[in-house]
């Protein structure tokens, strides 16, 4: 069996399904022939961990850890925000900003390029060059954000010679909040300049987007690849059914002060006033990390007795969610790069077969997705009217019992068929 080596900062990972990407393929790598090879930080800064998806890390898997300092207590202490606090929910955005949040964005951007794993890169190199020499591979995978994990892959393709993947999760500095650091020259430059050494000196890199693609083809030689995020078919084995005596509108994952459909929540106060059948049976139940802007804009209003947190869900628990709802919202950032964004839900969206009420980009990946695949609408902040016409549409659907699954063939984006993709690669 082929050895692959995977640097990945998310071992385990939080929930959402763009960071799940590397546990996935290592499910289904072993029936390719390759043996996953994880090294990852033993004390990560994650907003959670979700150990439950450690049960798809299949027994040959190797699994390496070594300890990582990051400055995210100093930080903290900076700007006065406690561990995962709803407040660090989005840091990164044009929102408003205290002037220590200012400063603390100031310092991230410029002292730590390109991320503050940046301290992790030195040491994981010198520990992966003694290892391979001991424990060789075949190929050599790095997955960003952060970035950083390329700068171990760039130092180790040097020092090796080995294959080198570079799989890009998001963009670098083509990245929607990549304009919000507050960066000087030196340190824009220096992003480009690292970047520019990733992308030609990789042998192949792989992009989760149509448009990154795309950017990414216009500015190296290498090979660049499209291989999106997906959903895992044993997730979505349970029978879990729509809730008949409920209306229920459900996002699971982050849920970003820049991303808060108010329009949305205008059209179903105003259909609460209008309609007390629809108002004692909606619940819009939000799953997972959201912004006390968010909250407090729901709870400033009407639909105050119909909001549930749930809060962090096992990705079991998330899944089975996804697939009672009556309507899974699906708003995206208010920014412009925003559109070249496939959001990893999305695909988990789609396997859960409920109708995606998408709201942004119109013409952005995401919505180029719901129209492929026949399983939602993206309408742009301000189409009230059409938002309104997706509810009036469901709710009548609803009430007339029609929990028809929705959508059309999904199986590309099938945990396994992307896994045979990423195997070519290999």
């Amino acid at each position: 069996m082929k050895r692959l080596l995977i640097i990945s900062y998310y071992w385990p990972p939080t929930g959402g399904s763009g960071v799940q990407r590397w546990v996935k393929f290592s499910k289904y790598l072993p029936e390719f022939g390759w043996q996953p090879v994880i090294y990852t930080p033993e004390n990560p800064e994650q907003l959670a961990r979700d150990e439950s998806l450690l049960a798809d890390v299949p027994e040959c898997a190797e699994v390496i850890r070594t300890h990582i300092f990051e400055p995210y207590d100093i930080y903290r202490r900076f700007t006065g925000a406690g561990s995962g606090s709803a407040s660090e929910v989005n840091p990164l955005n044009a929102q408003k900003k205290s002037l220590k949040q200012k400063i603390g964005v100031w310092m991230r951007g410029n002292l730590f390029v390109p991320d503050p794993r940046r301290g992790w890169v030195r040491p994981s190199v010198r520990f992966l060059k003694k290892y391979l020499r001991e424990h060789p591979v075949d190929a050599v995978v790095t997955t960003g954000p952060p970035q950083s994990m390329h700068l171990i892959g760039l130092e180790l393709k040097k020092a090796t010679g080995l294959k080198w993947i570079v799989d890009f999760r998001d963009p670098w500095t083509e990245m929607f909040y990549f304009k919000h650091l507050k960066l000087w020259p030196l340190a824009k430059w220096r992003h480009k300049c690292l970047e520019q050494k990733v992308l030609d000196n990789a042998d192949e890199i792989i992009s989760v987007t149509p448009l990154v693609q795309a950017d990414f083809q216009k500015r190296t030689a290498t090979p660049v690849h499209l291989i999106t995020n997906g959903f895992d078919e044993d997730d979505f084995a349970c029978g879990t059914q729509p809730h008949p005596d409920t209306f229920d509108i459900v996002h699971t994952g982050l849920f970003a002060s820049d991303g808060n459909p108010v329009n949305l929540w205008d059209v179903l106060a105003s259909k609460c006033e209008k309609d007390e059948g629809f108002r004692n049976r909606l619940r819009i139940r939000l799953a997972g990390k959201v912004d006390d802007s968010i909250v407090a804009s729901i709870r400033n209003s009407i639909l105050a007795g119909n909001l549930e947190l749930l809060g962090y869900l096992p990705h079991r628990e998330t899944v089975s969610l996804q697939r009672s709802a009556s309507v899974l919202m699906l708003p995206l950032r208010q920014e412009p790069e925003y559109r070249k964004v496939l959001p990893g839900k999305i695909f988990e969206y789609l396997a859960a077969r409920r109708p995606i009420l998408g709201i942004g980009q119109s013409d952005g990946a995401a919505a180029r997705v719901l129209h492929d695949t026949q399983t939602g609408d993206m309408f742009e902040w301000d189409n009230i009217a059409d938002v309104r016409a997706f509810i009036d549409t469901e709710w009548y659907r609803f009430i007339e019992g029609d929990n028809a699954p929705v959508g059309k063939d999904i199986s590309r984006y099938s945990r396994k068929a992307l896994t045979a993709e990423l195997v070519k690669i290999l």
